[in-house]
C-alpha cells in the first residue's frame, strides 16, 4: 500500500475492480463482461486507487509475454479505468507509476498493453512506445500495442 496526496494505492481482489471497469470500460454491457481471462491467477495483480474510502481508479497487471516484443519477464496492463469525475487529474499517471514500482520490485523487465487509440497520447506521455499497427478488438474498438522497458 502506498499513500500519495490523499490517495491510497493498494492491491485489491478482481471483483473489487468490477464497478469501475463496468462504468468506464464496459458501460451498457453485462457486469459479467468485466471479468477478464487471467483475473484469478496467483500472479495477477489488481490495483485499487482510493480517495478517502472511495474507489476511484483500477488497473490489472497480468503476467503475460507479448510474442511481438522482447522475450523477457513481462506483464500486461489491462482494465485501467478511472471514475469519470476523477479523470484529468493525473490519477492515471500515478496508477502507472505505482504499477511500474510494484513490477520493478518483482524484477519484471517489460510492461505492455493494448492501448485504446484515444489513450495513445496518455501512454506516450508516460514513456511508452507504440509497436505495430492499430488493430480492432471486437466490441471494444481500435487499439495499438504499447510498451516500456522497466529498470
Amino acid at each position: 500500500m502506498t499513500t500519495h496526496n490523499n490517495l491510497v494505492f493498494k492491491l485489491i481482489s478482481p471483483k473489487e475492480t468490477y464497478p469501475i471497469r463496468h462504468a468506464i470500460l464496459r458501460a451498457g454491457k453485462p457486469l459479467a463482461s468485466c471479468k477478464f481471462d487471467g483475473d484469478d491467477l496467483g500472479t495477477t495483480l489488481h490495483i485499487g486507487t482510493y480517495q478517502n474510502t472511495n474507489l476511484v481508479g483500477v488497473a490489472t497487471l497480468l503476467n503475460a509475454k507479448n510474442t511481438e516484443l522482447e522475450d523477457v519477464v513481462s506483464y500486461q496492463l489491462r482494465g485501467m479505468a478511472i471514475r469519470e469525475d476523477q479523470q484529468g487529474k493525473g490519477l492515471g499517471k500515478k496508477i502507472i507509476n505505482y504499477a511500474e514500482t510494484i513490477l520493478q520490485e518483482k524484477h519484471v523487465l517489460l510492461l505492455w498493453m493494448n492501448a485504446r487509440e484515444s489513450a495513445i497520447p496518455f501512454y506516450e506521455n508516460c514513456g511508452y512506445t507504440k509497436s505495430g499497427r492499430i488493430f480492432d478488438i471486437q466490441k471494444v474498438g481500435p487499439h495499438v500495442v504499447m510498451f516500456k522497458k522497466l529498470k
